[in-house]
């Protein structure tokens, strides 16, 4: 499928994002508040018309924890399909896939390699080695599909902080251990603007719909009642899980707080279109496969 004809403006079946008046801060932790208004206006999505509710399969070729693993997405004829690309991103009703990429209770730094072909996921290298956490991260964790963080935008917001030229990350915190490849529905109900060397590096917090105690979250003050310091333990461990390696700790913006979630559905809004420009090549898109 060509990229550029991936990119539609949401219609009929694409609902589009319905967002609230709440402030965007939670004031709880660390007894600090910080509140202020946030003024946010419905914007369009976009989407894939192709394979907008598709049918995958998920395809192995290597032995996992080696350099060559790969997992493939596949459709019902077999044709290899784009994790990235080709899933859609909105289903409705503030809902999104939500693709996992390391499930909890794991090492393994499992990404989305953006640039290859059809963009299968594979652990992470550095100097030719296999990268693994220094320990096990708490939840699952993966990316949002057709979003990206624009290298070119410096955002206002958090520091003038470029984006880090990937999708946007999602951590979700649901019960259950999900599989690699395991394509989730979630609901967004927070967002943490890490800066990883200088690079804004959004992190979503979500639940996924099948977990049991998803109807009992809806926003950021839901997630401090039902599933208490989880906030602040998602900020620590991404805050802390490069130091013993001998890196400094990562830095968070938005006054080292978690924003709710009227300001993560404007960060998917924008990072969306972003990443419609990008496979429109709107945007230079460098080495980055848009197939």
């Amino acid at each position: 499928m060509a990229a550029a004809t991936r990119v539609i403006a949401s219609s009929s079946n694409t609902i589009t994002t319905t967002l609230f008046s709440k402030s965007p801060f939670v004031g709880k932790t660390q007894n600090l508040s910080l509140r202020f208004k946030n003024n946010v206006q419905k914007r369009r999505l976009f989407t894939c018309r192709a394979i907008y509710n598709p049918q995958f399969q998920i395809k192995e070729e290597g032995q996992p924890e080696t350099l060559d693993y790969r997992v493939f997405f596949v459709d019902n004829s077999g044709k290899k399909i784009s994790p990235w690309h080709d899933i859609p991103l909105h289903l409705g009703d503030d809902v999104f896939n939500f693709i996992v990429e390391i499930p909890k209770e794991s090492s393994a730094k499992m990404e989305v390699a953006t640039d290859e072909l059809f963009t299968p996921l594979k652990q992470d290298t550095k100097k030719g080695k296999l990268r693994y956490y220094p320990y096990n991260i708490n939840w699952n964790y993966g990316l949002l599909p057709q979003t990206w963080e624009d290298p070119s935008f410096a955002n206002p917001e958090v520091e003038g902080a470029f984006g880090d030229n990937d999708p946007v990350d999602v951590v979700e915190i649901g019960g259950r251990q999900a599989k690699i490849g395991e394509v989730l529905k979630v609901k967004p109900l927070a967002t943490l603007a890490m800066l990883d060397e200088g690079e804004l590096d959004w992190k979503i917090v979500a639940i996924s719909l099948d977990d049991p105690r998803a109807s009992l979250v809806s926003d950021i003050d839901d997630v401090e009642k039902h599933f208490p310091g989880t906030l602040t333990a998602i900020r620590d461990w991404f805050r802390d899980y490069k130091i013993p390696d001998g890196k400094p700790a990562n830095k968070f913006g938005l006054g080292n707080k978690a924003a709710n979630k009227d300001y993560a559905l404007k960060v998917i809004t924008e990072a969306n279109e972003s990443w419609a420009k990008l496979v429109k090549r709107s945007i230079d898109a460098g080495e980055l496969s848009l197939v």
